[in-house]
C-alpha cells in the first residue's frame, strides 16, 4: 500500500501516470470520496466499491489507455459524423 500526505497527495499519486483506465476510490465518507473520483484522471471509477460497468455505460480510458469510448451513447457517437450546415436568414 501507498502513502499518502492528504487527498491532493493521493490524486497526484494516482494520476502520476501514463495511463489511466480505471482507478478506484475507497473512504468513509461518500462526498469525500466522490470529490477523489472527479480528479482522477481514469476513464471509469469505482467508489467505494460500485460496479462501474453496464452496456450503457461509455468505457474508456485517459491518456495511453486508449482513444474514444466503447459502449452506451458515447460509444455509439463514435460511428457518427456530423455536419452544421449554414442557411441566409431568409431561407426560413
Amino acid at each position: 500500500m501507498l502513502q499518502y500526505q492528504d487527498d491532493a497527495d493521493a490524486v497526484h499519486i494516482a494520476n502520476n501516470s501514463r495511463y489511466g483506465l480505471s482507478g478506484a476510490v475507497n473512504g468513509g465518507s461518500l462526498e469525500r470520496s466522490l470529490a477523489v473520483a472527479s480528479q482522477l484522471r481514469t476513464g471509469t471509477v469505482s467508489v467505494n466499491g460500485g460496479q462501474w460497468f453496464g452496456a450503457d455505460s461509455p468505457f474508456g480510458g485517459y491518456k495511453e489507455s486508449g482513444i474514444g469510448r466503447e459502449h452506451g451513447i458515447a460509444g455509439f457517437e463514435e460511428y457518427l459524423e456530423l455536419k452544421t450546415v449554414g442557411l441566409p436568414a431568409d431561407a426560413a
